[in-house]
């Protein structure tokens, strides 16, 4: 379970252009009549998909606009988990600050209380199955990444390329399929709904303890929460296991930032 998960969730004209070649007979010796040959069927029109560019920046204004993303400084989720295939239900509250702070708390049946942060510097989790554990290498870099307070502007700091890949159904929906290059490597995939111009989901790669993993994210019912729009579900499929997480609040520029001050015993392996 990541945090990175929960993220502040006009339509495109494809011009297209039909080019044909008209045939023309040619007379050679006496004027006669060419023989009728048969004119080939028109080819269906190719259609042309829109930058990647534009497909993101047409995102951000479907949920809001860039100046209401860029407003806010820091954000608090509440809402549930539940693992289906075990029977399991909890809660959930995201923390995050800008530039890169976050913190997830999860309690879950059964499994305790488990939390994961990140102070701007120092990344770490804890729970009692693992105790404390301070991030180091690849998983640290993951989480920098994925505790951009602004990632959904998806800034050229953050990728090397934006591609539109195609046009194509995902879970059942007409989407744009983007490929994202991070900086640094590794790349993923997201999809944006056709239709809306919001974000239909992922597909993502994350380095973890249990190394690398790739997950399915689906992101629908959007709702308002002050000026921005949000997913409220969130379902996401990683290793056969699916998850599922319902929002239930947002709560912008009311965050202490003592939140994300490093746990005494984080605090402990640090020093």
């Amino acid at each position: 379970m990541r945090s990175d998960c929960v993220r502040p969730g006009r339509a495109l004209a494809l011009v297209v252009f039909l080019v044909s070649a008209p045939l023309g007979a040619q007379t050679v010796g006496q004027q006669q009549t060419p023989p009728v040959r048969p004119q080939a069927p028109a080819e269906k029109p190719a259609e042309s998909l829109p930058s990647a560019r534009r497909i993101i920046d047409r995102y951000i204004e479907a949920i809001g606009g860039r100046a209401a993303i860029q407003a806010q400084s820091s954000s608090h989720t509440t809402g549930t988990l539940e693992l289906p295939s075990a029977g399991m239900k909890g809660t959930v509250d995201v923390y995050a600050a800008k530039p890169n702070k976050s913190l997830f708390k999860m309690t879950l049946a059964g499994l305790g209380d488990m939390q994961e942060g990140f102070d701007g510097t120092t990344g770490w989790s804890m729970s009692a199955m693992t105790g404390p554990t301070v991030l180091q290498g690849k998983e640290l870099e993951q989480k920098r990444f994925d505790s951009d307070f602004f990632a959904e502007l998806h800034g050229d700091d953050r990728y090397e390329s934006l591609t539109t890949v195609e046009k194509a159904p995902f879970e059942g929906r007409a989407c744009y399929k983007v490929r994202l290059v991070r900086k640094g490597g590794g790349e993923d995939f997201e999809f944006f709904d056709v239709e809306t111009g919001l974000k239909a989901g992922s597909i993502a790669t994350h380095d973890t303890a249990m190394g690398t993993i790739t997950g399915t994210t689906i992101e629908t019912d959007y709702k308002r929460f002050g000026k921005l729009m949000q997913a409220t579900t969130i379902k996401q499929t990683a290793m056969g296991l699916q998850q599922v997480i319902t929002i239930t609040s947002v709560e912008y520029d009311n965050v202490d930032p003592s939140v994300f001050e490093l746990p005494a015993a984080i605090k402990a392996i640090v020093k």
